[in-house]
């Protein structure tokens, strides 16, 4: 019974994806984005399971990558499209090359044995509460900002061909792996978790896509400072 458990969480997390998926195509991004992280929450406790268990299997990889590129892959692509299908007629399509895009980092993920405490690009869970958390907080900004609102189709645009690429390029990202909780050896992590907590209390719903933003920007910059010393 218990090797059906870790299965059971990542089925869940792919009616949630599926779930968001349809509010995504309602115009709710709000609902769309509660089920995003419903599906992260899934995710989470999936592998965990599997661990605590003592019961991963190859099928239950492979389920797991299909999971997610539903939840974060196709879900917030729909986020997107809807939210520039008013804009414009074709271009709003070239956004789903994003799920793909998912799709390979998946695939990659599987198949990579250096990302067994890092990440070497960006995850796809981040990915997606990034346009999802966007498109909430800041949707009806963006539309009015004086240089983003014009242009706004081939901005939100820009940004998906950048987050495809984020997702597959070959820039290590640190994990919230603790092997212990004491300050040394975790330096980046704390001051992460501790920025953030203020960026969110500040920004809200909106901070959670500056977050992100500031979580890529910092591997970057940690990386950086290793290959300088």
């Amino acid at each position: 019974m218990k090797k059906h458990i870790p299965n059971t969480v990542t089925c869940c997390n792919l009616i949630s994806g599926c779930i968001a998926t349809w509010f995504a195509f309602q115009g709710r991004a709000d609902m769309a984005l509660l089920f995003i992280v419903i599906g992260a929450v899934f995710d989470f406790f999936d592998g965990m399971s599997a661990r605590l268990l003592g019961v991963s299997s190859p099928i239950g990889k492979e389920l797991d990558s299909l999971a997610d590129d539903i939840t974060f892959g196709f879900a917030p692509s729909a986020i997107v499209f809807d939210y520039l299908r008013p804009e414009t007629e074709l271009l709003p399509y070239v956004v789903f090359v994003m799920a793909a895009f998912s799709a390979l980092r998946l695939a990659k993920f599987n198949l990579d044995e250096r990302q067994a405490l890092g990440f070497i690009g960006l995850p796809t869970p981040a990915n997606a509460l990034f346009w999802g958390s966007l498109i909430v907080g800041a949707g009806d900004w963006m539309k009015t900002a004086p240089f983003i609102g014009p242009n706004l189709s081939l901005v939100i645009l820009a940004g998906v061909l950048i987050s495809c690429w984020l997702l597959v390029c070959e820039i290590p990202m640190f994990a919230l792996k603790f092997k212990h909780w004491g300050w040394k050896g975790n330096e980046i992590k704390y001051l992460f978790l501790l920025s953030s907590a203020v960026i969110l209390a500040f920004f809200l719903i909106k901070g959670l896509a500056i977050v992100i933003a500031w979580y890529v920007l910092l591997s970057i910059l940690t990386n950086l400072s290793k290959k300088q010393k």
